[in-house]
């Protein structure tokens, strides 16, 4: 009787390499075209009656406020484009396809504002009104409803896409980055939205005065708005749900929920809180914003471990087979402190430059060997190729 052979650690690089593919849902396919799913026909006819009202409430007001629009549309567009660029940064590690990333901006701009929260609010705060009088509503109304209307509706979109691609919302960190996502399309629109509202003010005679200080606000305010409150809300839901890659944690899941509530709440209050003392009202802003960054930032880090081991281990057969080194691998699956020691090893300008495109290379691979399962074709070898030839360079 023979004794079977030990596997060898190339071979079990290579199979711990399959296994964090498909636990991590990396490059896993995304098809929105599903008809037999009913998650796909709620996103098509929420997102789509969303985009009417857009229509709608655009076209209604361009006549009269076309200028402020251009102008709020331009501003927050680059706004938007550069808060794109960061999230999508900040997505390093088995990072989300650019059709979910799109798909939940999407949501969060067309479903979870106009579709959902705001016919919801409106009448909400109408009740509120009646019930404790406009005064009390106008000052307490919204913080006692926007944080469940809005960060329920936008954590419907997260449910929707789980339900549309289960596969590539496999962990707590995948519900940051896409919640941030869906906050970011959620937080452009509301902001084009109090842009029409401002260039009506003084009976719109200074539209375009009158959206410019609201653009200017809600540009510096904007940094820790929706897109931080839905990434910590997101992150809270897939942990109280769970997935096949993440336990469930339902009491975290539901602390990160009620903590994301928490920041919306008090954010909306804060006019009835300080609204008489300038100074004061710019402090809480202040001191709001500075504490709900922090939190994600908490988050970020208590959710990012299983990405940084998954891309540790797609790209560890490869510096075994020399392809990379021990240093590049501890650099890309490491945190900011590893890429900047990695930065300082290098000797003056070119070679930092070269050592970076080499980094890029290396995920372009690492992208390569996900959408692959770990095999190799043609596209695999050339982004090898590619590596190889940027060390030389």
């Amino acid at each position: 009787m023979t004794t079977p052979a030990l596997p060898t650690p190339v071979a079990e690089l290579d199979a711990e390499r399959v296994l964090a593919i498909r636990s991590s849902g990396w490059a896993a396919p995304v098809r929105l075209w599903q008809p037999r799913n009913l998650a796909f026909w709620v996103y098509l006819l929420v997102t789509g009656w969303g985009l009417v009202v857009a229509v709608q409430y655009v076209g209604g007001n361009t006549v009269v406020y076309g200028q402020a629009i251009e102008v709020g549309t331009v501003l927050f567009g680059l706004y938007g484009v550069l808060l794109w660029w960061f999230y999508r940064r900040v997505d390093r590690y088995a990072h989300q396809s650019r059709v979910m990333l799109v798909l939940a901006a999407i949501w969060g701009g067309l479903g979870a504002t106009l579709a959902l929260a705001a016919p919801a609010n409106t009448p909400i705060l109408s009740l509120w009104g009646k019930a404790f009088g406009q005064a009390w509503a106008s000052d307490w109304g919204a913080g006692l409803t926007a944080p469940f209307v809005e960060e329920l509706a936008k954590g419907a979109g997260l449910v929707l896409l789980v339900a549309l691609a289960p596969r590539a919302v496999a962990t707590a960190f995948d519900g940051f980055v896409l919640g941030a996502f869906i906050g970011l399309g959620f937080q452009i629109v509301e902001d084009l939205t109090y842009v029409i509202g401002s260039a009506g003010l003084q009976f719109g005679a200074n539209p375009v005065g009158n959206a410019a200080s609201t653009i200017a606000l809600r540009i510096a305010l904007g940094v820790a708005s929706h897109a931080v409150y839905s990434a910590i809300f997101c992150t809270g839901l897939v942990y109280a749900l769970g997935t096949p890659a993440q336990p469930r944690r339902l009491g975290r899941g539901l602390l990160l929920v009620l903590t994301a509530m928490v920041f919306h709440g008090v954010w909306d209050v804060d006019g009835a809180l300080f609204g008489r003392n300038g100074v004061l009202l710019v402090l809480s802003w202040i001191v709001l914003s500075a504490l709900a960054v922090f939190v994600a930032a908490r988050v970020y880090a208590m959710t990012v471990g299983p990405e940084r081991g998954y891309l540790r281990a797609v790209l560890a057969p490869e510096a075994v087979a020399g392809v990379l080194t021990a240093e590049e691998v501890d650099t890309l699956a490491g945190d900011r402190r590893a890429r900047r020691a990695y930065a300082r090893a290098s000797h003056g300008r070119p070679e930092r430059t070269r050592r970076a495109l080499v980094l890029d290379a290396a995920h372009d691979l690492a992208d390569e060997l996900a959408r692959t399962s770990g095999a190799d074709d043609d596209r695999v070898r050339f982004a090898r190729q590619e590596v190889a030839r940027l060390r030389g360079a």
